[in-house]
């Protein structure tokens, strides 16, 4: 219990002053875009800033990873809202509360493994899409509240410039101390200039008002039967998997930026228990947020306490400081999620892009241009893991050769390298002259391994050929389970028990 409850990590050095104010930053930056999410959605505003509390609590507390930040994130609000138009509220906190379940048991069952099959140029495509979408959504904020139309005249200038001035800070003010992260610094310096000029610019409340009590228990007012189920669970298994592919993906980033490991499962099961609370408590659910864990790093946090700073700082917001935070001008929120956007852009992939082989960069473009295009971050990387399945299945297929001999007994070996597999059954049936062979055939799979049910089809539909020949074949080093499999293995296969190996065909585990 100590270990699961260990709020301030007091296994490591933790620097307090540090963790503290990147939080204070986070939740800066968390409110407008929870709101912007919420609105989107046709929720109240109040349903984004209690996910982001809920969220951001709950998986920094139980999650698995020091340092990334969850709350109310457009991937998993955008697949609620045909849910939201259709059968209204309540059904989107039910459904919220049905995909938490489906979290915890990915979790419970170790499921979180297999985002480990995604490979590296997925990974840049998404977190290079993320990042062209992170600065593209910066843009609505150059329109006109309530009216939509751009910005123009001085209100944009002065716009741009409060924006240009953020940047500037952000980018300078950490060769002055690092005390205090940059962002931070950015928000309150802007903050003082439009406050002490009386500058008319575009603030939080131009979004929506953020005053409100604390989240109240609310069991989801739906009937509870079978054409309900029916209705939600499409929704919450689409935006379960949705939740956990950009919460996992966001995890083997930060590893990759902190140089440490953190725990799938745990994070799938603290991301459901998050979520569960959401549809108990009118939160609009949520998952990893990836720009906000780049505030976070960026701001020097290692550990679980900036997060719980982050997700306390917006309940209090909520309930007493909302006066203060909703005059913050929006300039100050955007120049800080362009810098984001800008260290979030993994920039080394276009410095190996030339040393890259050409599949790899197809993938990487093609599921940033996914993750842009359709705001579907899940889709996107689905789509790169199955291409990039299908090239390694073509490039394996490829390599299975055979070295072809006779022996002094007039015997013809046939001894096989490379994966037999059902990209590979084609080129390894060619590669034998049934008619041709002499009496005795020798296939040796040494240097080979059978790894599903195609490549078993394969060896039967060889053993037959030969039978129907009149020729006497061995199968050497087949697999006890290869072997038990083969329809026609009776009086073909030669057993040599010192070196048969030991693994499993895939297709019969």
């Amino acid at each position: 219990m100590a270990a699961l409850f260990n709020l301030f990590d007091f296994s490591q050095k933790v620097n307090y002053k540090t963790e503290i104010l990147a939080g204070l930053t986070v939740a800066m930056t968390m409110i407008p875009e929870s709101l912007s999410f919420a609105i989107l959605a046709g929720f109240s505003p109040l349903t984004g800033l209690y996910a982001a509390f809920i969220m951001g609590l709950v998986t920094a507390v139980l999650g698995g990873r020091p340092g990334m930040v969850s709350g109310g994130a457009g991937a998993t609000v955008v697949v609620l809202i045909a849910l939201m138009q259709s059968h209204g509220l309540e059904y989107v906190f039910a459904a919220v509360l049905l995909a938490g379940l489906l979290q915890i048991l990915v979790g419970v069952f170790k499921l979180g493994k297999f985002i480990k099959l995604v490979p590296q140029p997925v990974m840049y495509g998404f977190v290079n899409g993320l990042a062209v979408i992170i600065f593209m959504s910066q843009l609505q904020q150059f329109r006109m509240p309530g009216t939509g139309s751009w910005l123009s005249g001085t209100t944009l200038y002065v716009m741009l410039s409060l924006v240009l001035l953020t940047v500037l800070i952000v980018i300078f003010f950490p060769k002055i101390t690092k005390a205090v992260p940059a962002s931070l610094v950015a928000i309150a310096v802007v903050f003082a200039i439009v406050a002490g000029f009386g500058i008319d610019t575009k603030t939080v409340k131009d979004i929506a008002s953020i005053s409100g009590g604390f989240p109240p228990f609310h069991l989801p007012e739906v009937p509870f039967n079978l054409e309900m189920l029916k209705v939600i669970f499409p929704y919450a298994l689409v935006m379960a998997g949705v939740g956990l592919i950009e919460s996992l993906l966001t995890l083997n980033v930060v590893d990759e930026i902190t140089g440490t490991r953190g725990r799938g499962n745990k994070e799938c099961v603290a991301q459901g228990s998050a979520n569960v609370l959401n549809g108990l408590f009118t939160g609009m659910g949520g998952c990893a947020m990836i720009a906000q864990t780049f505030v976070n790093l960026s701001a020097g946090s290692r550990a679980r306490l900036s997060g719980i700073v982050a997700a306390l700082t917006i309940l209090l917001i909520i309930l007493f400081g909302a006066p203060v935070i909703e005059k913050v001008p929006m300039a100050a929120l955007v120049g800080v999620m362009v810098m984001v956007s800008i260290g979030t852009f993994e920039w080394i992939s276009l410095r190996i892009i030339n040393k890259m082989p050409k599949s790899d960069i197809i993938v990487g473009v093609l599921v940033a241009a996914i993750t842009v295009w359709l705001h579907n971050l899940a889709l996107a990387v689905l789509i790169g893991v199955v291409i990039s399945a299908l090239v390694f299945a073509w490039e394996s297929a490829k390599r299975i050769r055979a070295r072809k001999y006779l022996d002094e007994n007039g015997a013809k070996h046939y001894e096989i390298y490379g994966p037999l597999f059902f990209g590979s059954v084609t080129r390894f049936t060619e590669k034998f002259d049934v008619q041709a062979d002499p009496g005795e055939v020798i296939i040796d799979f040494k240097e080979s391994r059978v790894v599903d049910m195609s490549a078993i089809d394969a060896l039967n539909k060889l053993t037959e050929k030969y039978r129907s020949a009149g020729k006497k074949l061995h199968l050497l080093h087949l697999s006890p389970d290869c072997r038990q499999l083969l329809k026609n293995a009776a009086d073909v296969i030669e057993v040599n028990v010192l070196e048969d190996p030991a693994y499993s065909v895939v297709g019969n585990e």
